[in-house]
């Protein structure tokens, strides 16, 4: 998706001016995972980018997970559109130059503990000094305040703490965590959003502010409404396994070809319809089937009619039927399938990134699709520092100023 007409090194110019975000400049401080994810959603809509690593310390998602010819492939999506410079924060160079590039910003998004900027001369009140209408998105495990903000922070925890590893996995089984960052993926949308509503904000007050994002908060969003049921009824969702307390039949069940397929029937239309395909209607007239919470009560009937059907059948067999049928299914997928799945590629959902160091890469594409001004993958994730001396050249440091940044250790 880049320019034909740019190279990657200068394909920072050719974001359109008709980009939603052109001439949004945001810095990107922030590491491992969400903080740097809202950044990556920002640059994909036109806003510029300037993602500052520590000169002997990069990103951490650099070197997370495989690589391929030692270039680390997370890294690519994660720093996908956008300009790698290098900047030691905690010294004085450093610090100078960032307030340098805070003036002419309209976002920061950093992740250091509560109190690390501060430390350095860099907290709200030197920023937003430098830039009254700055917004500065502060993204932490914790959030800025309470008994656990200065604690280290990640993901992994705030899937323990939010109830969601609690309530997943089977019911004899142990609390179950997802195998990849979810917690820090919904933060990284959260924030983007969070970012946005700031610069709304300002459009109006003419003033920037901080962002307080904790980690552990939109997670206790995404799990819905555990907390009002435990209020009010002191209810407290128990693991289920595959099955829904709020629906039947909803459960994953095996072909005759060794494959798996999901159903879903949160929809009482479409648990009539899944029935009476499986052929049990009579199911459908039972006082107990009209809710759905009293449907999931006979989950162990409903599971059986449906589980015996499909276990007869094979996979695309199976999915043919329910399409036909107006009933919900859809098969488990591995990676493989996603990237062959005819739905993902009708969207483009999977796109292809051309990259000097690796050549043509294929990563998610931009998270939405918007009708006019269409959001862009211009480049993967750049070589550390790859370009430092081009931004602080436009910020108007000279060649000697640069070389005694380096000399200092600043850069």
């Amino acid at each position: 998706m880049t320019d034909a007409t740019t190279t990657p090194a200068t394909a920072h110019r050719a974001a359109p001016r008709t980009a939603p975000l052109s001439g949004l400049r945001v810095l990107d401080l922030a590491t491992l995972f969400a903080g740097p994810l809202a950044a990556t959603m920002l640059g994909d809509f036109g806003a510029e980018v300037i993602k500052v690593e520590h000169p002997r310390r990069p990103d951490p998602s650099r070197g997370h997970g495989p690589a391929k010819d030692g270039v680390g492939l997370w890294w690519k999506l994660l720093g996908r559109n956008k300009r790698p410079i290098t900047l030691d924060l905690s010294a004085a160079g450093g610090r100078a130059t960032l307030l340098r590039l805070v003036a002419d910003a309209d976002v920061v998004i950093e992740n250091f503990r509560p109190g690390t900027l501060e430390k350095w001369d860099l907290g709200w009140e030197e920023l937003s000094a430098a830039n009254p209408r700055l917004v500065l998105a502060r993204v932490t495990g914790f959030g800025q305040f309470g008994p656990y903000a200065r604690r280290p922070g990640f993901g992994t925890l705030a899937e323990a703490m939010s109830g969601f590893a609690a309530a997943t996995g089977e019911p004899d089984g142990p609390p179950t965590l997802p195998p990849f960052g979810l917690a820090d993926s919904i933060a990284g949308l959260a924030t983007a959003y969070a970012v946005m509503t700031a610069l709304a904000a300002r459009d109006r007050t003419g003033r920037g502010q901080v962002v307080d994002l904790a980690i552990i908060e939109p997670i206790l969003l995404a799990i819905g409404p555990q907390t009002l049921w435990y209020d009010q009824l002191g209810h407290v969702q128990p693991r289920t396994g595959n099955r829904s307390t709020n629906n039947a039949p909803r459960n994953l069940y095996r072909t005759a070809d060794g494959a798996w397929v999901a159903v879903s029937t949160s929809a009482q239309s479409v648990a009539e319809r899944v029935m009476r395909l499986v052929g049990r209607p009579d199911l459908v007239d039972e006082p107990w089937f009209a809710t759905g919470a009293d449907r999931a009560k006979h989950a162990d009937v409903l599971d059986a009619a449906v589980g015996d059907w499909i276990a007869r059948r094979t996979r695309d067999d199976v999915v043919a039927s329910f399409e036909k049928a107006e009933a919900a299914v859809a098969p488990i997928q591995d990676v493989r399938d996603v990237m062959t799945d005819p739905q993902y590629g009708a969207l483009d959902t999977v796109t292809t990134v051309d990259d000097p160091d690796l050549g043509p890469l294929r990563m998610q594409n931009v998270l939405f699709r918007l009708s006019e001004t269409p959001g862009a993958i211009h480049w993967a994730g750049r070589a550390h520092g790859a370009d430092t001396d081009e931004v602080l050249g436009e910020l108007g440091l000279t060649g000697p100023e640069i070389m005694a940044l380096r000399a200092e250790g600043a850069v």
